[in-house]
């Protein structure tokens, strides 16, 4: 009896310790994380930066991130303030906009109705639809919209995001933002090209995707949603209903990129399947788990292995899945969303094998910090393909080279790059934006340290520059060269270089 005692003290002891040391690995790895900051690009000699240099840096007043390793989540933290004038912490309970991050939470609900065989994916819409129908017209060339059309951004619909309402707003419903009558301040939702084409992201389809929701199961979209899949997924600090500013949570302010804050502190969306969940990154990173144990086939969880691989398949595009895009950086694949509304920028990246992830949400429109923040979590962590710092490479180029570059060349109707130099330096300039350097990776080809994209100059047989091509997240955009001259170029709601990620789309649009 002694000996099985003195063994059990022993192992107690020997699991306390194991635990401590646990917890010293883990506390370490997060001093790494908060300290290994680095952009897109970086010099051989960077060491990196801390994570409230950057803060600082980008004037982003409040970040929450959540680290998610071999399916469990290792730890989350807050930084900086929710509130700078209240001086009220971000802690781990903090709630923050998460824009378009919704639809990944959407389809999920979604999903769950076909599972349990309350609709199907690939039948008309018109069929689930009970307070509108759809107008088809001749664009729509007799195909139907079907709910993975919707759910993949491949219904060949307008809108693809909203701006939102401010508080002294009138709110519409969501009949009259999709029919696009007041006090909706949108486009009505309607077919621009056939269903089943092509990828165009839109906001608008997934909004309607919202109205079946409700239409389906005769409950608000928020009720449903808090009781079939927030409570049932333990997300316990999160909501697709408006918050209260005085409740129990607490709410995070947003704030523009130059840190003045977002009048009445955020904007209300009532588009809440495309942009009108509030949340945390402990809570999507319980999210982002369930998909992932229910992908390699965990019996129990919320949606089973068969929806969870239909939601994480690609649906005629390349990338476009079902509330979610898929990325493959070095042979590793990751499901993952970001959201942008005003005062808000978040993303998140989950492994589809593995059990990896990062969530990171900000009260600012600045989009350049989260991107070195999961640079820093992919290094120290060594999530493969997720650290996309690249070490720039120093080439030099004569003025006559880098002259024949200048010019304008259209992006997109309204959306013009302009190239030209300033002190032997090369800079490209969206419509209505700041200036980028840009620095020559080969000849023809030249990098941003401030963004992960490249422009590439192509010139005709008699040597003539025509156009330039703009790559960025797997995509290439071509640019013809315009012998128009711009003489002014004021900021205007056009897309924005550093936010173009799923689609162009204006600056202050969520997504």
């Amino acid at each position: 009896m002694r000996n099985l005692l003195s063994l059990t003290i022993l192992l107690t002891a020997f699991a306390g310790l194991t635990a401590t040391a646990q917890t010293q690995a883990v506390k370490r790895r997060i001093n790494l994380v908060e300290r290994s900051l680095v952009g897109p690009v970086r010099s051989k000699d960077t060491l990196g930066w801390t994570i409230w240099q950057r803060m600082a840096h980008y004037n982003v007043k409040g970040v929450s991130i959540a680290v998610i390793n071999n399916y469990k989540l290792e730890w989350a933290k807050g930084y900086g303030l929710a509130d700078a004038a209240a001086k009220s912490p971000v802690t781990t309970q903090t709630l923050f906009q998460a824009g378009s991050i919704s639809k990944s939470i959407n389809a999920i609900g979604i999903l769950k109705l076909v599972q349990t065989g309350s609709v199907d994916l690939n039948t008309d819409i018109n069929k689930y639809l009970i307070s509108w129908k759809f107008p088809y017209d001749s664009l729509s060339q007799g195909h139907s919209i079907t709910l993975a059309n919707l759910l993949s951004h491949t219904a060949g619909l307008n809108v693809p995001g909203f701006v939102g309402y401010s508080e002294n707003d009138a709110i519409p419903s969501i009949l009259q933002v999709i029919r696009g009558v007041k006090p909706a301040n949108s486009a009505a939702i309607h077919s621009i090209f056939a269903p089943g084409k092509r990828h165009e992201y839109s906001g608008g389809g997934t909004t309607i995707s919202q109205l079946i929701v409700e239409d389906v199961t005769h409950q608000t979209y928020d009720r449903y949603m808090q009781n079939e899949v927030l409570k049932r997924l333990n997300m316990v600090n999160s909501t697709f209903a408006v918050p209260n500013k005085k409740g129990t949570h607490v709410v995070a302010t947003g704030y523009y990129d130059n840190g003045k804050q977002i009048e009445g502190k955020f904007h209300l969306y009532p588009e809440k399947a495309a942009a009108g969940l509030w949340t945390t990154p402990t809570d999507l990173a319980k999210y982002i788990i369930a998909i992932q144990e229910a992908y390699k086939g965990k019996p129990g969880t919320y949606l089973n292995s068969h929806f969870a691989k239909i939601m994480l398949t690609p649906y005629i595009d390349q990338r476009a899945a079902l509330g979610v895009f898929i990325d493959n950086f070095d042979g590793e694949e990751y499901f993952e969303h970001d959201g942008l509304t005003y005062g808000f920028y978040s993303q998140y990246f989950g492994s589809l094998t593995n059990g990896n992830g990062v969530v990171v949400m900000t009260n600012s429109v600045n989009t350049m910090l989260i991107p070195e923040i999961i640079n820093s979590v992919a290094k120290v962590y060594g999530f493969k393909g997720l650290y996309r710092s690249k070490t720039e490479k120093n080439i030099a180029l004569d003025d006559v080279t880098l002259q024949s570059y200048c010019g304008n060349y259209t992006l997109a109707p309204g959306a013009v790059l302009t190239i030209f130099t300033e002190n032997k330096q090369l800079y490209v300039r969206l419509t209505g934006q700041e200036k980028i350097a840009l620095f020559p990776e080969t000849a023809s080809k030249f990098i941003m340290k401030v963004v992960d994209a490249q422009l590439e100059f192509v010139k005709d047989k008699s040597g003539n520059v025509t156009k330039v091509i703009l790559y960025q997240n797997g995509s290439a955009n071509e640019a013809p060269k315009t012998n128009k001259t711009i003489k002014n170029c004021n900021r205007t709601n056009i897309i924005n270089l550093n936010r173009c990620y799923h689609c162009f789309h204006t600056t202050n649009t969520v997504k």
